[in-house]
């Protein structure tokens, strides 16, 4: 019953020993085998003995129903009783009875039995259990098709009962002996597993009890139970040697935490001290005693000791795992009652199960007096970076000394300050600069600026060598200037020297009113600064130097820029010489032969043909002299008499469009007007250089009238001599007056330069330089009168000649009448080339022409083999990829005797450099002239001069 009972209680059985335990769990387990297995012997006993009499009663009730045919058949009630009375030996029917075929009740047993035992209507046929009974229904047929009746039998189930009960004994018998041997056989077995278990639970009760870790369990066997006891002395083995490396290590952390550089120190969370290292006794200054068991605000001022307690409830009561943090700078309270900075970190810890709080405390008195150095530093380390920025500025030196001065008042700070400069020679001091603020001392001490301090007599020898000077007594010292220094209230003076390239050219002064106020920070900043100052003196006169050289530098550049600019232009002009003579050469070679080969003329249109002949001229001549405004004036220029009257109506008429139609078109009126001297003399000149001349005044003066005005040319001599002569010294002046803009003297001053010009992109900047450089080679004079907002008048002053001077004029023939040539012309221009042949052929010669220097050498070549020969070659110069040299020297080397003409743009710069090519015999230049071809043909073909000489 007990074991029953324990089975049924969970509880009991988890808290009962082990040896029960497992005895409760051998019997429960064999019983519970035991009786399922009974159980499942008397369910089929069961089933078995109903289906047994289930055959039984359905075999007996066909037997019954077989008999019984007859007396239904014969409606004999008394022998259909008396076959029911057969069953008597059947002890387990208890009743029957039989039906006729309408279901009524027609004979029963046993005699005496109530109608009311039997049902009173007929089911189906068949088995069937019903209250406790085994009822049965059987078919009473005749002749197996004709059914009389139904047969009913009820038996009783007292056999089952009987024979489920004999079971249920049995097994009742089996189980309790079963028990007893399993309890028999537990008691000799259990203990196999228990003893094991026993001697783990034993150790483990001394090591829990006593912590004893060297108990060791004993070992039963090889089986689990043996490897858990291994298992478990081999823990305790090593749980006894962590224990003891843990002992060790507490001992050694206790000897670190005496000895840590920093103040460590537990209290518990009511905030009593439990531990204090040695670290804490030497910065709080207690003894261990003095503190164990006090509250921490002991160690604190007053004024933390409410943010303490806030702190500490404030974890209490929220749990928060960081009371302070981590390095926060706090005031700790020494035993003496005097209050230093500390870093201080409080955490939780946990110890032994109890939450204490560990403070790690390091005195930061020494850090916090470096800090305030170093930020001084800092301080001035900004200071002299401002101030050698302010002074890297400044080119004066009076403003460098006096930024530097005005930064140490107001930033070191400094009572008084001044900058001397040395003279070595003289060995004296001079006040260059005194501070803003220190100016009324300077006064009371004589030190204004311009005062003069001698080094020997006043101790200054050694910043004279190049020494900082430090006196933090300055009355202690019994010299003039320390006494004059004194007596305004200083006390303490720096003195550093400002050195460059080694050589101490002055001194930088700075005293206070308190004595010894100048630490030894203070000293090298200043000595830093003095550094800085010498530099920047040194580089603001090294400057000064450079600018004023620079300026003479630049005026040289400007002078020399001008003449390069110059010689650039003559080299451009070289290199667009050949394309505008090559452009402009079928137009002068047309107006010429027109000229000269029409005489019926229009005096019009002749006079048209002769003014773009002297354009066609004047452009020609202005692209040759474009490189000639660096150069004087050429030896070879020719001149000859000119009379200026006519050669200013010529150019009148040439700018027409400029100063008249042009304007007009945009609704702007100019006047012209010419005034001309009764009796002009004449002047030496070369008339295209004076026209081009007069040409870009004329142009100038319009452009200086854009809303119109009047525009005046004259001419005039400034003596009129009396009785008609004229004197040698007599003077031309030609005036060119506008009523513009006119030029302020700035402009006035530089309208002469090249490449100069107040018209933005419409202008070069070369027309009065090619006017000023015209008159440099006549020998004339350039006058410029001009007022701003009233006009302009260029005058060019020509000296005169006298009427008996004569000037030989030299003309080439118009026309001469050659001998018929073979001609070759070669030129890379189509418009050339079309108009050198038509001027050729129309005085008689036969004319090849070939595009490009190698057709020329083909058809040269050619002509050669078939026996016809060119009497002369005209070729041009540059052409692309044969040029003029290639062509004369492929002709030479066919036939040397035949004359080679290089027709060029560059023809005069040839000649004048010496630099015409070999094989060449004439050279002329762009734009050709017809007579000048002509008479390079009759020198140079022998058949044509003799034909021309005749």
């Amino acid at each position: 019953m007990e074991h029953m009972a324990v089975l049924t209680n969970g509880n009991a059985l988890k808290n009962m020993p082990i040896q029960r335990k497992l005895m409760v769990m051998m019997l429960l387990i064999s019983g519970t085998v035991l009786l399922l297995t009974c159980l499942a012997f008397i369910a089929f006993e069961y089933q078995a003995f109903r289906q047994n009499l289930t055959r039984n009663v359905e075999t007996l009730g066909q037997i019954i129903a077989a008999n019984s045919t007859a007396a239904l058949a014969f409606d004999n009630q008394d022998d259909a009783t008396e076959i029911l009375s057969s069953l008597k030996v059947e002890t387990h029917i208890v009743a029957a009875a039989i039906y006729n075929a309408d279901g009524t009740l027609f004979a029963t047993y046993p005699r005496g039995l109530s109608v009311t035992e039997f049902p009173s209507s007929i089911g189906a046929d068949g088995v069937s259990f019903a209250g406790g009974y085994l009822l049965d229904l059987a078919a009473i047929e005749q002749g197996g098709n004709r059914r009389l009746g139904t047969l009913y039998l009820k038996s009783d189930l007292l056999a089952l009962y009987q024979r489920i009960g004999l079971y249920s004994l049995i097994a009742a018998a089996m189980t309790a002996v079963s028990f007893l041997v399993a309890y028999v056989l537990s008691r000799l077995v259990q203990p196999q597993i228990s003893a094991p278990l026993l001697s783990l639970v034993k150790a483990a009760k001394a090591v829990a009890e006593q912590r004893d870790y060297s108990v060791r369990a004993q070992k039963h066997g090889a089986d689990e139970f043996g490897l858990l006891t291994d298992a478990f002395n081999q823990m305790l083995t090593q749980i006894e040697r962590q224990d003891r490396e843990v002992s060790e290590s507490r001992e050694r952390l206790h000897a670190i935490i005496d000895t840590a550089a920093e103040g460590i120190i537990t209290i518990d969370e009511f905030g009593s001290i439990e531990s204090f290292n040695a670290a804490a006794i030497q910065i709080f200054g207690y003894e261990r005693d003095e503190v164990l068991g006090q509250n921490v605000k002991m160690l604190m001022p007053m004024r933390y000791a409410s943010h303490h307690d806030m702190y500490l409830t404030n974890f209490l009561v929220t749990g928060q795992r960081k009371i302070i943090g981590t390095g926060r700078e706090v005031a700790g309270l020494r035993k003496d009652g005097t209050a230093f900075p500390m870093d201080l970190a409080v955490v939780e810890v946990h110890l032994n199960g109890k939450r204490k709080f560990s403070g790690f405390v390091r005195d930061i008195t020494e850090r916090k007096q470096a800090e305030g150095k170093l930020k001084s530093q800092l301080g001035q380390l900004d200071l002299l970076q401002r101030i050698t920025r302010a002074i890297g500025e400044r080119q004066r030196l009076q403003s460098i000394y006096q930024v530097v001065l005005r930064s140490l008042e107001d930033n070191l700070p400094i009572d008084f300050g001044c900058v001397c400069l040395f003279d070595a020679a003289d060995k004296k001091f001079t006040v260059a600069c005194v501070g803003p603020r220190s100016a009324h001392l300077a006064a009371q001490m004589e030190l204004s600026e311009q005062a003069r301090v001698t080094i020997d007599e006043n101790g200054l020898s050694r910043c004279a060598a190049g020494e900082l000077v430090y006196e933090p007594h300055i009355d202690a010292i019994p010299l003039p200037f320390s006494r004059r220094i004194a007596a305004a209230g200083l006390h303490s003076l720096v003195a550093a020297p400002l050195v460059a390239e080694g050589k101490v050219f002055g001194v930088l002064i700075a005293a206070r009113n308190t004595a010894d106020s100048f630490s030894s920070s203070d000293c090298e900043f200043l000595r830093q600064l003095s550094e800085h100052v010498a530099l920047a003196a040194h580089n603001a006169q090294l400057y000064n130097s450079l600018q004023e050289t620079y300026e003479d530098l630049r005026q040289s550049q400007q002078t020399i820029l001008q003449q390069e600019r110059l010689r650039a232009l003559g080299q451009m002009a070289s290199g667009v010489a050949h394309d505008i003579n090559n452009a402009i050469s079928p137009i002068a070679l047309y107006t010429e032969s027109l000229l000269e080969r029409e005489p019926n003329l229009s005096e019009r249109a002749r006079n048209y043909l002769v003014t773009i002949q002297r354009a066609i001229e004047d452009v020609a001549q202005t692209v040759s002299r474009m490189r000639e405004f660096y150069r004087p004036r050429e030896p070879q220029l020719t001149l000859a008499k000119i009379d200026l009257s006519t050669l200013i109506q010529q150019v009148v008429e040439l700018t027409r469009v400029r100063w008249r139609d042009l304007p007009q078109e945009r609704g702007v009126m100019i006047e012209l007007k010419t005034e001309f001297a009764a009796r002009l003399p004449l002047v030496m000149g070369a008339e295209h250089e004076i026209r081009d001349a007069l040409t870009n005044l004329i142009f100038n003066a319009v452009d200086a009238m854009p809303q119109g005005g009047t525009l005046t040319v004259r001419v005039y001599p400034v003596i009129q001599p009396p009785g008609g002569e004229v004197t040698p010294n007599e003077q031309v002046w030609l005036e060119v007056s506008d009523t513009g803009s006119g030029m302020s003297e700035e402009i006035r001053n530089r309208c002469l330069e090249p490449f100069f010009t107040t018209k933005g992109e419409r202008g070069t900047g070369l027309g009065l330089a090619m006017v000023y450089g015209m008159v440099q080679r006549h020998s004339a004079e350039l006058q410029i009168d001009s007022t701003l907002g009233k006009g302009t008048t260029m005058r060019l002053v020509f000296p005169a000649i006298p009427v008996t001077v004569a000037v030989a004029e030299q003309s080439l023939a118009t026309h001469s009448s050659l001998q018929p040539m073979s001609l070759l012309i070669v030129d890379d221009d189509p418009l050339i080339i079309e108009s050198l042949r038509d001027i050729l052929q129309r005085d008689g010669h036969r004319v090849v022409a070939a595009n490009g220097g190698q057709a020329g050498i083909d058809a040269f070549v050619a002509a050669r083999q078939s026996d016809a020969t060119f009497d002369a070659v005209i070729t041009d110069l540059g052409m692309p990829y044969v040029d003029g040299r290639r062509v004369a020297a492929a002709v030479k080397h066919a036939s040397s005797s035949t004359p080679v003409i290089l027709l060029t743009g560059w023809g005069k710069r040839l000649m004048a450099e010496n630099e015409v090519p070999l094989h060449v015999d004439r050279v002329l230049n762009k734009p050709p002239r017809i007579n000048e071809i002509r008479h390079a043909l009759a020198d140079l073909v022998p058949s044509a001069r003799s034909h021309l000489s005749s």
